[in-house]
């Protein structure tokens, strides 16, 4: 199952978004501060970041910046209080973004949708290859 970091620094948030999605089958990685997102980018490898835009310490569009520029693949959504960014040209690189509410509903249909629409990794084709002059025909 798909791998989700959540970035977010209210604990309470986090915990809730993880119970829900833990719950939906996604496995969870969270950071609440931008200290700790790239230990977590590089040991758990995620399939897709919720960023929260305003972190103690750190702006959430450098962060989706720095995100994007490392992996520009890898889906970021957007999730945050604050519903005066619908325009802003920075949100440009997120692949989402989600008003905070109780209803988780339309973050996890965001959530299905971008991660339906990711190219599963490529399985390694076997080939055996057998010199014609190995081949014994009786």
């Amino acid at each position: 199952m798909a791998k989700i970091l959540i970035v977010d620094d209210q604990a309470c948030v986090r915990e809730l978004l993880s119970e829900e999605l833990i719950s939906d089958g996604y496995r969870v990685a969270t950071a609440g501060d931008a200290e700790s997102i790239s230990g977590h980018m590089r040991f758990s490898e995620p399939d897709l970041v919720l960023l929260d835009l305003y972190l103690d310490g750190a702006e959430g569009f450098r962060i989706l910046r720095d995100i994007k520029g490392q992996n520009p693949d890898l889906p970021v959504i957007i999730f945050t209080a604050y519903d005066s960014y619908w325009e802003d040209p920075r949100l440009s690189q997120a692949d989402g973004y989600v008003i905070k509410s109780i209803d988780l509903g339309e973050l996890k249909g965001k959530i299905a949708d971008i991660l339906s629409r990711k190219p599963a990794p490529q399985e390694l084709e076997v080939k055996t290859h057998f010199p014609e002059s190995s081949m014994a025909y009786g």
